[in-house]
């Protein structure tokens, strides 16, 4: 059977600096200056920058995004053309990754076959997402992929691989690896280094991926999966959407490129993954009621704890573990059928202390979410499909993804 996610011929700048690469287009949504700041350091100098839309800039009318995305595709032909732009051998880029924390999280980019992934809540497919995708945010995504030569990617897609044979095998063969680039990102970023991997390392590479695939595969029944999207869901989703809309009147090679899309896998056991939960308040409502209605509803006498706070109030409501496989998905659900007919506005909240502050105001009350188990987290997704909105975070804006290397994506 084919292997879903592939080696693929990546390009790099020929000369790489800390100028070049900038993080996920979808961070400091709300930050002006952070991207006012990144502009000004760059320059006139080349950068990923000028090949991805901040998507602060999708606030802007339509004629201002059509010369920002016509300017995107002519310095993408540019640096195609001037040399800006090498390719490298067919094979992955084996990245380390040191976050704010110190710590260092390793990755793998690559290529995911499309065919093997569907964006929707009830996906079966081998690729799903963890959160639930909306529609809306597609068009805009497609009009900026539409017609472009390049692509860049931000997604992350967890793989569940508790031995660490895939990224495992890369970090001990480091040291023959040729260097790519090595550098601190800008705007406190951390540090990046990447290495490629060709050859022999290529070879053991694709020897434990499809040791893997073949592996998870036979862990399940009839819809196996094999990766999750951490990270970046939107533009996967994009990238699929592209795909299936270029089948109808593109030719057999165009099809052929469409049908990938550039991502780096990551191992969801791998230490430096930090699943911070996302804690939920509710406002303008009668607390009194809604737990009443909870008890009724969604709890048993032992289950999954679900510690409360509302005024001077708390206390830990046992959610039935019957109806799902995780805390936050009975409880979203619940909270979503509860706002269709009574009074209250959702928030989510990263930080507990925020959240005891929230649940201290009148009419008001707040839920503390665990972490999620990073054992069950695939077969949780196996069980009730993807995962209500705000989940999880798996780190700091600062922490997602920087742009650095580059694929065709037009024959």
């Amino acid at each position: 059977m084919p292997r879903i996610f592939a080696s693929s011929r990546l390009m790099l700048p020929a000369s790489v600096t800390s100028l070049w690469p900038v993080i996920a287009c979808d961070q400091f949504t709300s930050d002006p200056s952070y991207w006012e700041r990144v502009n000004a350091q760059v320059g006139e100098a080349p950068s990923a920058l000028r090949l991805v839309l901040p998507e602060i800039y999708l606030e802007e009318d339509l004629e201002s995004q059509d010369a920002r995305i016509a300017s995107i595709h002519t310095t993408m032909q540019k640096y195609l053309t001037d040399g800006t732009l090498h390719s490298l051998d067919d094979g992955y880029v084996y990245v380390e990754r040191q976050l704010q924390s110190g710590a260092v999280r390793r990755g793998l980019v690559g290529v995911i076959d499309l065919e093997a992934y569907d964006a929707a809540a009830d996906s079966c497919a081998c690729v799903r997402p963890t959160e639930r995708t909306v529609p809306e945010r597609i068009p805009p995504r497609m009009r900026v992929r539409q017609n472009a030569k390049l692509e860049m990617t931000h997604v992350l897609l967890f793989a569940d691989d508790p031995t660490d044979t895939i990224l495992g095998c890369l970090e001990s063969r480091k040291p023959s690896l040729p260097c790519l680039y090595d550098m601190d990102l800008m705007e406190n970023g951390g540090h990046i280094t990447g290495y490629a991997v060709t050859g022999e390392a290529k070879k053991a590479v694709d020897t434990i991926l499809d040791s893997y695939e073949d592996t998870r595969r036979s862990q399940t029944s009839a819809a196996p999966l094999l990766y999750a999207v951490g990270d970046g869901n939107h533009s996967l989703a994009t990238a699929k959407a592209c795909y299936e809309a270029c089948k109808a009147h593109s030719s057999v090679e165009t099809q052929r490129i469409a049908r990938y899309a550039m991502v780096e896998v990551i191992n969801l056991r791998d230490a430096s993954l930090q699943f911070e939960p996302i804690h939920r308040i509710l406002t303008s409502t009668d607390p009194e009621l809604l737990l009443s209605a909870m008890k009724k509803n969604i709890c048993a006498s032992h289950g999954y704890p679900l510690p409360w706070h509302s005024g001077k109030q708390s206390g830990t409501l046992y959610l039935d573990p019957s109806l799902g496989a995780l805390p936050i998905s009975i409880l979203q659900s619940f909270l979503d059928t509860w706002l269709e007919s009574h009074p209250g506005k959702i928030d989510y909240i990263h930080d507990e202390d925020a959240l005891l502050a929230l649940a201290e105001k009148p009419n008001s009350i707040g839920f503390l979410l665990p972490v999620i188990d990073k054992e069950h987290f695939f077969s949780a997704i196996l069980q009730d499909g993807v995962f209500p909105r705000k989940t999880f975070s798996i780190g700091h804006a600062r922490e997602k993804r920087y742009y650095m290397e580059a694929r065709i994506i037009q024959a």
